[in-house]
């Protein structure tokens, strides 16, 4: 499993340099116990409450509203595994992979150690040709390069992709679950008996609450919306932050302070957008300093605005629609292009 190492300041230009001790003199970079401690605190209470709720409301339709609270959950509960994938909440790699396998593997089904290789990789290169695995989602094609050459059903759906897009995140839960069955069993992950132990675990659980408290029709479709929407709200929340950008060449050579915030999109928004979108709205500031605990990206977000206005580097952010907007307009105008290549 590949680790991705923040880059420090003789690693990089002195642009990033200088910006990095203007943070790290701010303590910014400082951990954050106690934001984590109750935020972990408060999902976690939720999550427990809401199983809870669905045992005592029984073999009932009504439980399609606890699966949409679950799907709610879910995301959040990933949002702190992503925190601890980055080494966000505790200084030792093993405390947050400890955290991290539990909310990952164990709360939700998802491999922690094949999600960190790929996360690793997406931040190492964002929107990078070849290099990215976040901008090779079949059958979406995200560059011209990518639609060039489509022939058949691959090339049908490509042209109409941004109508798809939005459907197509429904089953971006199950193919994350399938993903990490498919790299527990194939993969060289680090932690590979605890996390088959722990997704094992997961999954009987999971499907001995629903099977045992729903009948077999309700139990389908119980977890049809559970998983559509835990896939809808995980493509929303990571879909606004890359897709649109500046798609780069495998051989660019532009800087890490430019390479991360050229190729990616802050989203605006209160303390609910911060909440719903678990701080991935601040896209820039968290892919410039990927350690950075969620609860500092807001005031690191001042400084990096400035410096990028100072330095003349591009510095996008929009609202959350605008950003969608600009999500679809890119899809439509790659598969236009798509249609007139065949």
């Amino acid at each position: 499993m590949s680790t991705y190492v923040e880059p420090t300041q003789g690693d990089v230009g002195s642009q990033y340099a200088q910006l990095s001790r203007r943070v790290k003199q701010a303590g910014l970079l400082d951990r954050r116990h106690g934001y984590y401690v109750t935020r972990i605190a408060a999902v976690g209470g939720m999550l427990v409450a809401t199983w809870t709720a669905f045992v005592l409301i029984g073999q009932s339709w009504w439980q399609l509203l606890t699966a949409v609270l679950l799907a709610a959950l879910f995301t959040q509960v990933g949002f702190i595994g992503h925190d601890a994938g980055h080494r966000q909440i505790f200084r030792s790699r093993r405390a947050n992979d400890l955290l991290g396998l539990f909310h990952a593997n164990l709360a939700i089904g998802l491999s922690y150690g094949w999600w960190i290789d790929k996360h690793n990789r997406h931040h190492a290169n964002p929107n990078t040709e070849g290099a990215d695995p976040d901008i090779v989602v079949a059958p979406l094609a995200f560059s011209t390069g990518q639609a060039a050459g489509l022939r058949g059903l691959r090339a049908a759906l490509v042209r109409v992709q941004g109508y798809l897009f939005l459907p197509l995140l429904t089953l971006e839960a199950m193919s994350l679950h399938l993903n990490s069955a498919q790299a527990v069993f194939r993969a060289k992950l680090r932690r590979r008996p605890t996390e088959i132990a722990l997704l094992g675990t997961h999954v009987v659980l999971y499907l001995t609450a629903v099977f045992l408290v729903l009948s077999p029709l309700q139990g389908l479709v119980f977890i049809a919306v559970h998983q559509g929407l835990f896939g809808v709200y995980l493509g929303s929340a990571f879909a606004p932050n890359h897709k649109g950008m500046p798609i780069l060449d495998a051989d660019n050579q532009l800087d890490y302070l430019r390479r991360q915030v050229l190729t990616s999109r802050n989203v605006r928004g209160g303390w609910l957008v911060d909440t719903a979108l678990g701080g991935l709205n601040y896209q820039i500031e968290h892919h410039l300093f990927p350690s950075m605990p969620r609860a500092n990206l807001r005031r690191a977000q001042i400084l990096v605005r400035r410096f990028c206005a100072e330095n003349g580097v591009d510095y996008c952010e929009t609202s959350l629609w605008r950003s969608w907007r600009e999500v679809l307009r890119h899809l439509d105008s790659v598969g236009a292009g798509a249609a007139r290549l065949t």
